[in-house]
């Protein structure tokens, strides 16, 4: 067989065992994707991804397809894609454009912890000698040249630091109409003078304007090379007849080239990244597994855990109320607080509504006013309207908005007379801004192609012109958003059967978007059992253990300052431990690993934090002897909870007991604050929240002046606050407090991290 024949049998195997039945429909779809994948060589990309993902599942590796490749029928019937293309109305072309010259992506997710081993199933399948990772050039930016200038030119650490720090930097608001300060990296470039001006002014003399020169020299010089997140290259023959290799400092071999030199030597980049969420999944698979008995589809080397997901139904009641009400915290991609106020208003209730949230919450529709729309179509608040009547068959779904760029092709394609392939260029020369002549002569081709096939008059026509030209730069492929809706339901879904192992695998991975306070908090408020590290409990990572016929989530030793491994596993290999004197005898902790565990609760059951603190003073004791006279137990109080959140703060980096805004609960409710999921809701309006800071940073601005940006974190989750140096010299003592603070402003859409800010404009301390 050649790569053509045997991909065009396994598609259509997969098409019968799919939908039951190829019909002339798909039958002609199948037709047209091998005929323009087989004449661009692309055959043996199909089969390869198709048996790295069989390997995955057969080792029990979860995954999840990413990107425009669900657009693919023909990778949907190999199992490389999940969403179904011909029920979602994905175009090929969005794909795999016949008429670009520019390689496909066929991306795919993987469980992180599991990834490096399917990375290196492909070097011992394809050959060691053949494959490589992609690297990257990293080049000289402003900080790193004038880091290195600065470093050779003898000035002192201190100093070194003093400068980079100096620097402008842009993170807030869009980018500078010539372009980001701090990507440019172009000799020559005007913001190279705009932000090296103010450290010129601050340092004058010789030595500084010769390495601020010099640093400029080094901008955009390849500094060194890094591996890619990712991107997997197999030769024909041995790689290093077509490009240079080395060993990375990871330990693994990568090309000498980057993705667009290898790519113009004919070699196609697959990508296989890690996600934290198909883990967490991962971990929670064995447990459904076992509580459904599902036997494994893979047979005895096969994980019974990827079926068992792959079962769930989508359309659950349990999950529906969840993502209706926006209460998925730990959930892939829906989130942070900006999606679950995004849930919340357009009540989702399926993978599909899911899928509109993840597209709806972009740049595009909240700038536009566009998402206000949907919202309020879809909950029949408003008649929908559509631009021209044309456009009914094709915005019909989304309530006459543009939602997808697929859409965009769509409107090319069926109301301006442009092919699939040419719709596709069209949405990537509108995605780039392109202001040129090539730009007008296709406007002017829409406007007579609408007239000639739908009899739309040049004013509307511009009109949706310029409707697609706005929203293509910001859009979100529908077959992105239909693959993480997937993964995203099916974390609600566990989240919602299986809270205690959901939010145990979410911690004992360090969660996602949010801290581990955050996590915690949403455990307690779902009514879960939480428990500090327990010597006779507790295992390395966070953990559900079954204790007094309940399901108890028992932080991990990891997690206490100072224990180091050694003890950790004596602790695990020796208990249970029945008494104080007993587990310092045969644990043998340092004295400090002892007090640190005694604080923290880890000795619950065993007597007081106090008592015990008592004990540990009055021991003397030699490793591996226990007291010749057993210690009388000591009445009194434990430690008040206050007492045990400020312990556990400090020894756990979070506490268990409660969270810290959790002691001050009435006096943020008098304060009349919002949640920050309320606040990410109210784009443009002025909002009070009340809640800690979690990080802080401060840079400079092109004016010499300083920005700060602070991560500002409530029960709910975390939002960031920009606080203009005005502000903050009206506010520098409440922000040093160190204390609970309310803050108001106005919420704004950062359009750089594709969530909502606050632009703070009073800070105050919380009484």
């Amino acid at each position: 067989q050649t790569a053509e024949m045997a991909l065009g049998e396994r598609a259509r195997a997969g098409a019968e065992r799919l939908y039951g039945a190829v019909t002339p429909e798909i039958e002609a779809r199948l037709s047209h994707e091998l005929d323009v994948i087989g004449a661009r060589g692309y055959a043996p990309l199909f089969l390869i991804m198709a048996e790295v993902l069989d390997y995955a599942r057969r080792t029990g590796v979860p995954t999840a397809s990413r990107g425009s490749a669900s657009s693919s029928l023909v990778a949907h019937c190999l199992d490389i894609t999940t969403p179904d293309p011909i029920r979602l109305n994905l175009y090929f072309e969005r794909f795999l454009n016949p008429a670009r010259a520019s390689p496909p992506d066929i991306d795919t997710d993987l469980c992180s912890r599991r990834r490096d081993g399917v990375i290196r199933h492909v070097y011992e399948t394809y050959g060691p000698e053949r494959v490589a990772m992609v690297c990257t050039i990293m080049r000289f930016r402003e900080r790193s040249a004038l880091r290195e200038v600065a470093k050779a030119h003898g000035l002192a650490p201190a100093d070194v630091k003093r400068l980079a720090e100096a620097l402008p930097y842009r993170g807030w608001g869009p980018p500078d109409a010539a372009g980001d300060t701090g990507d440019t990296g172009l000799k020559g470039d005007p913001l190279i003078a705009k932000a090296y001006a103010p450290l010129a002014e601050q340092n004058p003399g010789p030595q500084y304007r010769r390495i601020f020169r010099e640093a400029s020299q080094l901008l955009g010089i390849p500094r060194h090379l890094s591996v890619h997140p990712g991107g997997v290259v197999i030769a024909p023959g041995v790689m290093t007849d077509l490009a240079p290799r080395q060993l990375a400092s990871k330990g693994v071999i990568v090309t000498q080239l980057d993705l667009g030199s290898v790519a113009r030597l004919g070699l196609v980049k697959i990508d296989l990244l890690g996600i934290k969420g198909l883990t967490v999944l991962g971990d929670i698979a064995p447990v459904i597994a076992r509580a459904s008995a599902r036997p494994s589809r893979t047979g005895p080397a096969g994980d019974a855990g990827l079926a068992a997901l792959d079962a769930i139904p989508g359309d659950d009641a349990a999950t529906r109320e969840m993502v209706k009400g926006g209460r998925t915290i730990g959930c892939f991609q829906i989130e942070s607080p900006g999606m679950r106020a995004t849930l919340k208003e357009i009540g989702a209730q399926s993978v599909d509504d899911v899928m509109v949230a993840l597209a709806l919450y972009r740049p595009g529709p909240l700038t536009g006013g566009l998402k206000q729309a949907f919202v309020r179509r879809h909950l029949k608040l408003e008649a929908v309207e559509q631009l021209h009547p044309a456009l009914t068959s094709l915005l019909g779904d989304t309530y006459g908005v543009i939602l997808y760029q697929e859409q965009v092709l769509r409107i090319a394609h069926e109301l301006g007379g442009f092919t699939l392939a040419e719709a596709d260029l069209l949405r990537r020369a509108m995605s780039h801004f392109d202001p040129g002549k090539q730009m007008q002569t296709l406007r002017e081709r829409f406007v007579a192609g609408a007239a000639a096939r739908r009899q739309v008059s040049a004013e509307a026509a511009r009109r949706v012109w310029e409707l697609m030209a706005a929203f293509s730069g910001y859009g979100f492929p529908k077959a992105h958003a239909a693959s993480y809706a997937v993964v995203g339901w099916r974390a609600a879904w566990c989240k919602a059967h299986y809270p205690a192992e959901f939010m145990a695998a979410v911690l004992a991975n360090w969660g996602g978007y949010y801290p581990q306070r955050v996590y915690l908090t949403e455990a307690r408020r779902m009514g879960l059992r939480l428990r500090p590290p327990h010597i006779n409990h507790a295992r390395g990572e966070f953990s559900v253990v079954q204790s007094e016929g309940e399901a108890c989530l028992f932080m991990g030793l990891g997690q206490v300052q100072g224990l180091t491994r050694r003890t950790q596993q004596r602790i695990q290999r020796e208990r249970p431990f029945a008494s104080l004197p007993d587990f310092l005898a045969r644990a043998d902790p340092r004295p400090q690993e002892a007090e640190n565990l005694v604080r923290v609760g880890a000795l619950g059951g065993l007597g007081t934090i106090p008592a015990l603190l008592r004990e540990l003073k009055r021991t003397a004791r030699q490793p591996g002897q226990m007291s010749l006279f057993a210690a009388e137990p000591e009445d009194g109080d434990d430690w008040a909870l206050p007492e045990r959140v400020a312990a556990q703060e400090a020894l756990l980096g979070a506490s268990v007991d409660a969270h810290p805004l959790e002691l001050v609960a009435g006096p943020i409710a008098r304060s009349g604050a919002l949640t920050t999921v309320a606040a990410a809701a109210r784009l443009g309006e002025q909002v009070r929240v009340a809640g800690v800071r979690q990080t802080w940073r401060r840079t400079a601005t092109a004016r010499g002046d300083y920005m700060y940006f602070m991560a500002f974190e409530d029960l709910e989750g975390v939002l960031d606050v920009v606080i203009f140096a005005d502000v903050y010299r009206r506010y520098k003592a409440a922000l040093s407090s160190g204390g609970p603070l309310v803050l108001e402003g106005r919420v704004e859409f950062d359009a750089g991290r594709g969530e909502p800010a606050i632009l703070a404009e009073r800070i105050w301390p919380l009484t």
